[in-house]
């Protein structure tokens, strides 16, 4: 299991959203509170954003060391300032090798995406037949070993194969696939997604088989007014609300919130 976080909103430091708050998501990383496997999240993590002012490409930054223990976060988090920021804390599945590659999130193009959950014995079940999905340049896209991974890759080609749908109807789409290739192999899937262009971001709270994992949103807090937060675990008190089961968020550009089941 990993932890999310998502910031739509005026543009912020990474600061007030990554250490400030008083259950951060640094605080997270070592004493999470609503994790279903695993205990603390130390291994690797990654921030992705938007630059505030112009369109282009996100920009990542990623390591595997926890992120207690990365000295240069905190002079990067007073510093950088965005307003969409994607982040995560990681927590590798047994066998799953801490690297780069596999430190999230990921990016293709304009896209940013993480995940939190899990395919049971992804490596036994489904690691070929979500690759025997892929279109041959989304194939050559995939540079680790994670599930999380492969879920951006099955998102990645319905996007390629259907560029006029929306992203939400992608998202549907590609859990769809993922929920037909699970019941097919008799496994579990648990995928909690955030994912982004920049300028919206979209989410789910997905499983099948297996327990769904939490995840919350909150729009408009006074800390935080103008602005929308999704997070595996509320940051602080305040009225987070609980993402219903199986169901995709999507927040607009003027926070507008959207549920759709699945």
């Amino acid at each position: 299991m990993c932890r999310l976080l998502g910031y739509l909103g005026p543009p912020m430091l990474l600061d007030y959203l990554l250490s400030k708050p008083e259950h951060s998501l640094i605080v997270q990383s070592y004493q999470p509170l609503e994790m279903t496997s695993g205990v603390v999240n130390a291994d690797g993590f990654g921030i992705g954003w938007y630059h505030p002012q112009r369109d282009t490409e996100p920009f990542i930054y990623k390591n595997t060391l926890p992120i207690w223990s990365d000295i240069n976060l905190p002079n990067l988090g007073r510093y950088i300032e965005s307003g969409c920021v994607i982040a995560n804390v990681r927590s590798a599945t047994t066998g799953s090798a801490v690297d780069l590659s596999n430190c999230q999130p990921f990016g293709y193009g304009s896209m940013l995406f993480t995940h939190n959950g899990f395919i049971k014995d992804f490596r036994h079940t489904l690691y070929r037949p979500i690759r025997s999905r892929l279109k041959d340049e989304v194939y050559q896209t995939i540079d680790g070993t994670t599930d999380s991974e492969h879920i951006f890759a099955l998102l990645i080609n319905e996007c390629k194969t259907h560029p006029d749908i929306p992203l939400e109807t992608a998202l549907y789409n590609t859990l769809q696939t993922l929920k037909e290739l699970a019941s097919s192999y008799h496994v579990g899937v648990s995928a909690n997604l955030i994912v982004s262009y920049g300028h919206r971001l979209i989410a789910c709270r997905f499983a099948h088989g297996v327990q769904v994992p939490s995840l919350y949103w909150l729009r408009d807090d006074p800390a935080y007014p103008d602005a929308a937060i999704i997070a595996s675990e509320p940051l602080f008190t305040s009225n987070w609300v609980s993402f219903p089961e199986n169901s995709i968020i999507s927040v607009g550009e003027d926070l507008d919130i959207q549920i759709h089941p699945i």
